[in-house]
């Protein structure tokens, strides 16, 4: 039997007023057993749209390629073949003056997005934002100045695990579908489907065309965003395991784009790892769960705010925090100039810190370099690393040095095996603190090299002769 995989799929999202939280109850009678969602649905469908997107593609012909064909045909007979490719998704109109939220993998370089209403009005959509690293997108459509509906989003911090949900989307490009599941889990952050991995996981039917769509609850409330299923076959259908984004940080890219055009996420400062089932004893937890904080940047929030190293971070503005991703995401989803309360336990200890939230800052500057000559790094770009920079890589910030940001395929930098993220600690026995200092010491020829980097947290060196 062949593994699962991850496979994004195509959505919508629904947004709705939030009136106070009802007890839950199991139904207790057949009457009960027949009520239906059919209201919900009714107030939900009409803000859920169908996405169609067209991406002219050129390729050059395979035999074009080949020497053997090239010697009788010459180059000018190697034009490029064009061919156009098309996708489906859904989107959530959440104003009504026509601007939309869908997945960012639904638009991805599209060259054309087209927007059907449930009503079948089309309209062609701008991209206002997008936000690659969240995979959320938001599209401006305009139908002449008529209001559309609209659905506000939810809260999904007040979902459990338990809570039943409807997915609204257009599976397979058949029309709009209605699939009705519970909240299997919460706050998954092992699928790596984009950098802020806090997902809601459901057993709602979700299938391809779903992607962008929503995840409601039963007050016609969106509380996620569609986005990715696992599958066990080729026909990349629906398993019952779906994950949506939560729509804490749909509200949080949604203010970012619709102001400023594009997200901006704040910063804090410290990273750690997660609290592993051998150390929560040691540092007096009663499981293990938090993040321990072995980094501190100077000048940054968590310093202002006293966090040291050694501190364990349990929560988030009373929100639990079980390893770095969730830490990250519950950071992500609040606003530059926030205060963020840390739950910080020291020394067996729980105490209250408060930290305002700031841009990542431009410092040291980057001085962003295209190594050429003839070295290990050649073909390589790099920089100094920066808080600003970490955030666009989806590193964590709290490194310093200089770090390889793009490498060019074929060059040395290439066959040697260099990454982006790659941090440069040290060539020839000597410490690279900055761009300039590698400069220096690139410029000097040498026999060999012995070169130390730090990659995804570990530390290696490459010995180079000649």
């Amino acid at each position: 039997m062949k593994s699962p995989r991850i496979i994004f799929v195509l959505a919508a999202i629904v947004l709705a007023a939030a009136p106070a939280r009802a007890e839950k109850v199991v139904p207790e009678s057949r009457a009960q057993l027949q009520l239906s969602f059919a209201p919900v649905v009714k107030q939900a469908a009409p803000a859920v749209v169908n996405i169609y997107t067209r991406k002219v593609v050129r390729a050059m012909s395979p035999m074009f390629s080949d020497p053997f064909f090239r010697q009788f045909f010459g180059d000018h007979m190697g034009l490029p073949q064009e061919r156009v490719q098309r996708s489906l998704g859904s989107g959530v109109i959440v104003k009504a003056d026509g601007v939309v939220v869908t997945n960012n993998h639904v638009i991805r370089d599209s060259d054309e997005i087209t927007v059907v209403l449930s009503d079948r009005r089309e309209f062609e959509a701008k991209v206002v934002g997008s936000d690659e690293r969240t995979d959320l997108a938001v599209l401006k459509i305009d139908t002449g100045g008529q209001p559309l509906p609209v659905l506000p989003l939810g809260d999904s911090d007040a979902l459990e695990v338990g809570d039943v949900v409807l997915a609204i989307g257009d599976p397979f490009g058949v029309g709009q579908t209605v699939t009705m599941g519970i909240v299997s889990a919460l706050a998954r952050t092992s699928v790596g489907i984009s950098d802020y991995r806090s997902f809601i996981q459901t057993d709602a039917a979700i299938n391809p065309g779903n992607s962008g769509g929503a995840l409601i609850d039963l007050q016609g409330r969106v509380v996620g965003i569609n986005s990715a299923i696992f599958s066990s076959g080729q026909s990349g259908g629906s398993i019952g395991i779906g994950f949506a984004i939560p729509s804490t940080m749909v509200k949080a890219v949604l203010a970012g784009i619709t102001s400023g055009g594009k997200a901006v996420r704040p910063w804090l400062g410290a990273g750690g790892q997660a609290v592993t089932a051998e150390m929560f004893q040691a540092l007096r937890l009663d499981r293990p769960t938090g993040v321990l904080i072995n980094a501190v940047r100077p000048g940054s929030p968590a310093e202002k705010a006293g966090v040291r190293i050694g501190d364990v971070i349990t929560a988030v503005n009373g929100r639990e925090v079980e390893d770095p991703e969730a830490l990250r995401f519950r950071i992500a989803t609040l606003a530059v100039g926030e205060q963020a309360r840390l739950t910080v336990l020291r020394n067996g200890l729980s105490r209250e810190v408060s930290a305002i939230l700031a841009s990542p800052p431009e410092q040291p500057p980057r001085d962003t370099t295209d190594i050429g000559g003839h070295n290990p790094f050649t073909g390589a770009r790099v920089a100094n690393m920066n808080p600003a920079l970490a955030d666009e890589l989806g590193l964590e910030s709290v490194d310093s040095g200089v770090t390889i940001i793009d490498v060019k395929h074929g060059t040395i930098a290439h066959r040697l095996q260099f990454q982006p993220g790659d941090i440069i600690l040290k060539v020839n026995g000597r410490s690279v603190p900055s761009v300039g200092d590698l400069r220096g010491i690139l410029s000097a020829a040498a026999p060999s090299w012995s070169i130390t980097i730090r990659r995804s947290g570990q530390t290696m060196t490459l010995n180079i002769e000649g």
